[in-house]
Order: C-alpha cells, then structure tokens, then sequence
C-alpha cells in the first residue's frame, strides 16, 4: 500500500508536461514496490553527495534530479564566490550510463546562471577532477560518478575552489539553496543577462596531472626487469593515465583487456568494487598465467585501490585496505627518513575507523597523527587549513580503511593513481630484497602487534529499509550495548551526542569533531567495533579491530564480535 506522499509524487510525475509519452509509459508500468522506492521520498544529498540508482522518480539519479541540483549549486557558488562567474566549474564523469548526460546537463545549467563551465572531452577519474579545479583556479568541481556501485547506481559530488569535497557546514549552506527551489520538474535555473560557455580541458591538463603522480616517486631508479604488474581500472576513468605512469616509470605491466573497456554494463567484472573478493578474479587468473608479482587495480572513477600479491606459498592473496596502508606507511617513512626528507613535524591524517596499527607505525617514525569522520573531504580540508596557515605540520600521508590514500596533496581527494604507483614500488622494494609481502606484514605484526580487522555491510533497502536502519541506530544511541561476545565495553564514543563515555567511571570528555550518526564502542585491550550508516548508500557498515600481541584465535575473536552484535542487533 503506498503512502500518501509516495502516491502524490508518482501522481505529479505522471501529469508533469516534462516528462516523454514514453517516460510515462515507464512510470504506468511499474509495479508497486518500485514505485514506494521511487517516490517515498526525494533523493537525498549528503555529506557524501548525491548517490543513487537510475531511473524515473524522486528518489532516482535522473537528468530531473540532477538538474535541480545543479541548479542550487550554481546559486550557491554564484553566492560564495564574488568571481564565480569568472573562474567557472570542472565537470567530469565516470563510464556510467548517463554519465554523460548529467555532465552536460550540469555545463548547461550553469551556463545559463553565468556560470563558465571546463569539462574532460570524455571521462577522466576523480583526482583528476580536484586537480583540475585547482589548476584552473576555479571556484568550485562536479564529478558524476557512483564510485563503485554496482551498474544501476550513478552519482553527483561537488567540490569547492580547493578541490576538495564540501563539509558539511557547505553543504547545508548549499542546502538552503536547494530547499528554496520548486520541486525537481518545476525548477529551472535562473538565466543570466549573460549566459556563459563550456569549454573543453586542453590535454596539457592530462599531462601536468599525470607528472606529478609519477613524482610522487621515491625510488624511480629501482631495476624492475623480471617484475610483473597486473592491472584493472574495472572498466573505469583511470585506464589511460594509469597506463601511461606505468609506461613512463618503465613498469611491466599487462593489463586486464577485457575490464580496460569503459564498459557502463561492468560487463566483464563480476563487482567494480576492489573491497571484494569477486573483482579480483580476473586479475589473479592473469597473474597466475603470467607469472605476475603484483596485482593492482583502480575502482571506476579512480580514487580507490585495491592490492593482491604473489605470496610466500606461491599463492595470490588480497590486502585490506588498512594493511596495505599500513605497509606502505612503513616503507613511505623509512625511505623518506633515509633520504632525510621526513619532516620532523608530519602529521598524517587518517579516519576512526581506520586501523590503529598505521597510527602505531607513523607514530614509530615521530609523525603525529590526526583522524576524522570517514570522507576524505575531512583530510583534503585539514591540508587546505594548513597551507593557508603557512606553519604546523607537514602533510605525510592521508588514508581510509576503504583503500582510499593520497601520498602527495597536489590533489585533494583520495588518488588511486598515486596509490597504485606507490604500491607497485613499495612491492618492487621489497621483491628486490627477496621478502613477499606477506612476510612483509607478519614483520610488521611480530613488531607492532596484530591487529586483525573486518568491514560488513547489511543493506537497508527502501522506505520499509530506512525506518529499521534509522530505528537501528536510535536504539544505540538511546540505549547502547555494554558487552559484546563475553567481554565489556571499557568506552563508548557517540559522535552523535559529541560525548566519551568511560564506562567504568561514568566521565563523560567531550568529542572535539562534527557531529554524526556513528557508534564507537572500545574494549579495555584497545579493540572496538564501530557503527555508522553509509553516507551514500542504503546500508549499515559496522567495522570490528581485535588487537592482540599475538595472532593466537584472533580471526575467531572477530568473527565472535559479529556473531555477538547480529544476536543482540536483531540483524
């Protein structure tokens, strides 16, 4: 049965004069369930943007939705920035369906504002996009990418002049314009006495991009005669740069032909995703075809990197996103400190949900740290405050346990490039010394500790879908847990209320960042599980670390913790 609201939006749509005899044809054959998810409410836009599946209605990624959208952007920059309609806005898109579409749409929308637009003259990654806005000096970025969703999802992300992503005081800012908009098919963009123009990105921005990756270097000379890369862009934005650093850098790499295709369908990846076992299947039946060390592999619109390797057994194993981080914090800092270019006042940012072991490690070599909310939009910011500081620390490294790091910040989002050239170095170091990288690892446990960590996401899909997820998470604030698997919990972070709570003591300090939907519970070990919902997409992700000074169980503690939290969560 559909609610009121849902029935007067599928109703509007259906009498709207926009919409195509064959848009409504669409709409007359849904079937009810389709049409609650639809209409039940309008596409949200959050922290994290805008993130959604194609198709008609309210809560769908259209050119409808995203127009109105753009439409707020643009009075927002018209309004923040006195010369907005001198700088102009960077548009790029993923391989998507309708990526491009929606980035014309948006050119053309800001256009008629006043509004300059400069767009890729095809799809171009994410990183590129935020150094684009700061290479061109313009006030503000659009990227339309679902990163990597599956197929039927697309998305919008904006970006302001430092190429980073809103916050989200901006986005409320960006908000106030879109609340005041008529709804998605009445709302046209207010046209300027002069409307401005798009113009097309000269390829010297490819080139200038692609040479400050490939400086990003810290052993360019290592011999690399006999090392075999594997590598997928999973279909995705990064192919043609990725390839030409690795040419440049003279690596031999092969990569995965059938997923080079910037295919919209992923038709020749079983998950985009490289968090998932299944994206790797094809990288790891080439490398074991070829013989390959390495395998690397960029997420659709490239600011993400997944990681397998050749391992002691002969075997190819995958990396988390915290562990190949971790071992890449080591070899960034003990070569940097080698050749004496670590500073003596890093910092290196991270998030509370990445693993403690890389602060561990960063800390080992005298570099501070700083973590964040997840998005790296905390981190790009906290780059930007600095510079334009002109003292405190020197940014070292930036990173997300969902294979998202930024080695140097000409870019200002997560850059799956960078991350995927340090990589192939960082194993090309340690392959030259004789060490696969698994014993790499354990060297690092035996030293550091082990820590063993797990992401699960349980999805919450439409109206019905977001009522339990929303119940889920007022239940934890109102009422969270004190034991999980037999042991109690020694702390309990709530960033909702903003407030740490001792348990044992009742103190209660006060949480310094934003507020936002997540629970951290940690045990009196320093072990702890947190739980936010997705800032983009209909699910729950709750994160699990157990540390331990040996590895004795620890894989079963983990998988205890979850069993625990799905009994007492109703899951």
């Amino acid at each position: 049965m559909l609610d009121e609201k849902t029935k007067k939006n599928y109703e509007r749509w259906l009498a709207s004069p926009r919409l195509s005899e064959e848009e409504k044809q669409a709409l007359r054959s849904m079937k009810e369930e389709e049409i609650s998810d639809s209409f039940f409410r309008d596409m949200e836009f959050g922290t994290g943007g805008m993130r959604g599946k194609l198709g008609l209605g309210t809560n769908r990624m259209n050119s409808y939705t995203v127009g109105r959208v753009t439409i707020a952007f643009g009075l927002y920059l018209l309004h923040r920035y006195p010369s907005a309609k001198k700088q102009g806005v960077v548009i790029s898109h993923d391989n998507r369906y309708h990526s491009r579409d929606f980035a014309l749409e948006a050119a053309h929308i800001l256009n008629e504002e006043g509004i300059p637009a400069f767009l890729f003259d095809a799809l171009r990654p994410t990183p590129e996009l935020s150094y684009a806005v700061r290479k061109k000096g313009a006030c503000g970025g659009i990227m339309i990418t679902a990163s990597h969703n599956p197929k039927e999802y697309n998305g919008y992300k904006i970006y302001d002049d430092t190429g980073c992503q809103l916050l989200p005081d901006d986005v409320n800012e960006m908000l106030r314009f879109l609340n005041q908009l008529p709804d998605e098919l009445e709302a046209k963009a207010p046209k300027d006495p002069s409307p401005a123009a798009t113009a097309i990105l000269p390829p010297s921005i490819d080139d200038e991009y692609v040479k400050e990756v490939e400086n990003c270097q810290l052993n360019p000379s290592l011999p690399k005669q006999g090392f075999k890369i594997i590598y997928s862009p999973q279909h995705g934005a990064s192919y043609e740069n990725a390839m030409r650093v690795f040419r440049d850098c003279g690596y031999e790499v092969i990569p995965v032909l059938s997923q080079c295709v910037h295919d919209p369908a992923f038709g020749a990846t079983l998950s985009p995703n490289p968090e998932t076992a299944e994206s790797f299947i094809e990288s790891i039946r080439l490398a074991q075809k070829e013989g390959a060390d390495l395998c690397v592999m960029t997420d659709p619109d490239g600011d993400r990197c997944g990681v397998a390797y050749r391992s002691s057994k002969g075997t190819y194993e995958r990396f988390t996103g915290n562990q190949s981080a971790a071992l890449l914090i080591d070899y960034l800092f003990s070569e940097r400190k080698e050749k004496g270019l670590l500073s003596s006042n890093g910092v290196m940012y991270d998030t509370i949900v990445t693993s403690d072991l890389g602060r561990k490690i960063a800390h080992a070599y005298g570099i501070k740290t700083e973590s964040f909310l997840t998005g790296f939009k905390y981190i790009g910011n906290r780059i930007d405050y600095y510079e334009k500081l002109g003292h405190g620390p020197k940014f070292e490294f930036g990173y997300e346990e969902s294979y998202g790091c930024l080695i140097r910040p000409f870019v200002r989002d997560k850059d799956g490039i960078q991350a995927i050239l340090l990589y192939s170095e960082m194993a090309l170091w340690y392959h030259l010394k004789g060490i696969p990288l698994d014993i790499a690892y354990e060297n690092l446990e035996k030293k550091y500790g082990y820590h063993a960590t797990k992401t699960i996401s349980v999805m919450f899909e439409g109206q019905e879908g977001l009522r339990e997820m929303t119940s889920l998470m007022d239940r934890l604030h109102a009422h969270p847990l004190k034991e999980v698997a037999g042991k109690k919990i020694a702390r309990l972070e709530d960033y909702q209320t903003s407030l740490s709570l001792d348990c044992q003591s009742g103190e209660k300090t006060p949480i310094t960042l934003e507020k936002s939907n997540v629970i951290r519970m940690i045990f009196s070990d320093s072990s702890w599980i947190a739980i936010r919902p997705s800032g983009t997409e209909p699910k729950c992700k709750f994160y699990v670390e157990v540390y331990q000074k040996d590895n004795l169980g620890i894989e079963q503690r983990v998988d205890a913790i979850f069993a625990s939290l799905k009994e007492q969560l109703g899951l």
